[in-house]
């Protein structure tokens, strides 16, 4: 499992000209599912998602969490992000999870985010086509493996 989190200002999906997610100051993460995932590996993200220091003490430095500011979360499920992209002029997707585990870890995760953060979690929606938008702030864009 892997998600590129990004800080963000805002953050929003859209499916079909309707707005499915969106948060105000937070991380937009997007999430690709790798065979071989499990319960421990989606705990240990869930937990450094939501308390990787990224955002801004008194000081100016990476010292606060999303926990701290009580920012929102946005996860994104996207399978391209485990792309084998190694060798050739086209990615292999074989290093993906297949599409029903992939969703059931993916909604799992949430689950898991949504229990151990009060300040909100939002989603875009598994295997449709999103549009993305963000503001990033920094930009601070970082890729976090379990």
């Amino acid at each position: 499992m892997l998600s590129l989190i990004q800080r963000v200002t805002q953050a929003s999906v859209t499916v079909d000209d309707a707005v499915v997610g969106q948060i105000g100051p937070g991380l937009l993460a997007l999430v690709g599912v790798e065979p071989g995932d499990d319960e421990a590996a989606l705990s240990r993200m869930a937990d450094r998602l939501l308390g990787y220091r990224v955002f801004a003490d008194d000081a100016g430095k990476m010292n606060r969490s999303l926990r701290d500011i009580g920012g929102g979360l946005l996860l994104v499920s996207q399978f391209t992000l485990a792309a084998d992209t190694r060798s050739g002029m086209r990615p292999s997707f074989t290093s993906a999870a297949p599409p029903a585990e992939a969703e059931r870890l993916f909604n799992r995760l949430v689950a898991i985010c949504r229990e151990k953060h009060a300040a909100g979690v939002e989603t875009g929606r598994f295997g449709a086509h999103m549009v993305v938008s963000l503001v990033n702030d920094g930009p601070v864009t970082f890729l976090l493996r379990p």
